[in-house]
C-alpha cells in the first residue's frame, strides 16, 4: 500500500525557510550551516490503539533501511519523548542528506530527510544549536504537531 494513501502516515515537503532563521543572530559557522540547507522531507507514523502491529512492522522496515551501509551514524538521540538517531549520506566534507529518525512507543515515529548542499557534521551540530537559539516553536508544522498529538 502507498504510504500517501495510508491514514496512519503523514508526508510533507518543507522549504528550509520554514525555520525562520534569518531573524536569529547567528555565528558565521551557524549562518553557513543554515545556508547549506535546501529542504526537509518528513514522513511520520502516528500510533494509536488500533494500529500497534502495523506500527511495529513499519518501524522495523525503516530501521532496516537505516541499518544499511549507505548511512553513516552521526549521533544517537535519547530524550523523554523517545529515542532516535542522526545519520547522513555522503562523505564528511560534503553531506547532501541528513536523516533524523525518532520513535516513541506511545506516539509513533518520524523520519526527517534534511536535504542540502555540501553540509558537514559540524554544520549539523551548529544548526541544532542555532535552532535552539531561535524562537522557532514549530510554526508551519501545525499539521505535523496535530498529527503526532493524535
Amino acid at each position: 500500500m502507498d504510504r500517501a494513501e495510508n491514514p496512519n502516515f503523514l508526508s510533507l515537503d518543507l522549504p528550509a525557510s520554514i525555520l525562520k532563521m534569518d531573524a536569529v543572530e547567528l555565528t558565521p559557522v551557524q549562518k553557513e550551516a543554515v545556508e547549506s540547507l535546501r529542504k526537509f522531507n518528513l514522513l511520520a507514523f502516528r500510533k494509536n490503539a488500533d494500529n500497534g502491529s502495523e506500527y511495529e512492522l513499519e518501524k522495523k522496515k525503516v530501521k532496516e533501511i537505516l541499518k544499511g551501509d549507505t548511512f553513516v551514524e552521526l549521533m544517537k538521540i535519547k530524550s523523554k519523548y523517545g529515542n532516535g538517531v542522526v545519520k547522513y549520506l555522503g562523505n564528511e566534507d560534503a553531506i547532501d542528506e541528513v536523516i533524523i529518525y525518532g520513535d516513541s512507543d506511545d506516539k509513533g515515529f518520524a523520519v526527517v530527510r534534511v536535504l542540502g548542499k555540501d553540509m558537514n557534521p559540524a554544520h549539523i551540530i551548529q544548526l541544532m544549536q542555532a535552532i535552539q537559539k531561535s524562537d522557532y516553536k514549530g510554526e508551519g508544522l501545525g499539521e505535523i504537531g496535530e498529527f503526532l498529538k493524535g
